[in-house]
This record gives structure tokens, sequence and C-alpha cells, in this order.
């Protein structure tokens, strides 16, 4: 399994809580990822007052990530000030533990 991370830094407050509602709705409308994002899971990380997020999207394969991968890249997050994407990793999910 593969994973996305992404980093924003600059956040306004109230933009984090906007953006996560919207993703949450969608969710919740079960509409699932956006067309082109073959995730298997997602989480979203706010520290609202240090305006970060840290954003974890997780793909079954390779060829997942990078069609994954290439349509986030064309995408803005939902909503307004969202401060700056600060970075964008791929790593490999060696190790899951649930309690």
């Amino acid at each position: 399994m593969y994973a996305r991370v992404v980093q924003w830094e600059g956040a306004d407050a109230k933009a984090l809580e906007d953006s996560a509602a919207q993703i949450r709705a969608r969710a919740e409308s079960e509409e699932g990822p956006p067309p082109g994002v073959p995730a298997k899971e997602f989480l979203l990380f706010h520290d609202t007052a240090a305006g970060k997020a840290l954003a974890v999207t997780l793909f079954e394969s390779e060829e997942d990530y990078r069609q994954g991968d290439e349509t986030l890249n064309s995408m803005s997050p939902p909503g307004e000030g969202m401060g700056r994407r600060v970075s964008v990793e791929k790593l490999e999910l060696v190790v899951r533990v649930e309690a």
C-alpha cells in the first residue's frame, strides 16, 4: 500500500474547519473519493491554532497512487484560506497495527 502525504501551512482556522466539513459531507453522501482518485482510505489532521494540515491518502497499488497523485495535483483543496501546500511525499506503508 502507498501513502500520499501532503502538508499545508499558513491556513486560516475557519478554512481548515470548513474544508474538513466539505470533505466529510462528500464522504457521508457516499460519493467517495473524487473521480480519478482510486483511494482506499483518507485521513486528515489539523492543528488549527498553528494553521497546519496533514492529509494522508492510501492507495492499494503504485498505479492507483500514480493516477490519484496526478488527479489530486490538478485540484485545489475545498474552500479558500487553506494556506500553501509545502510538501507532497510518496511513502510505502510497511506496517499497520489496529488496536
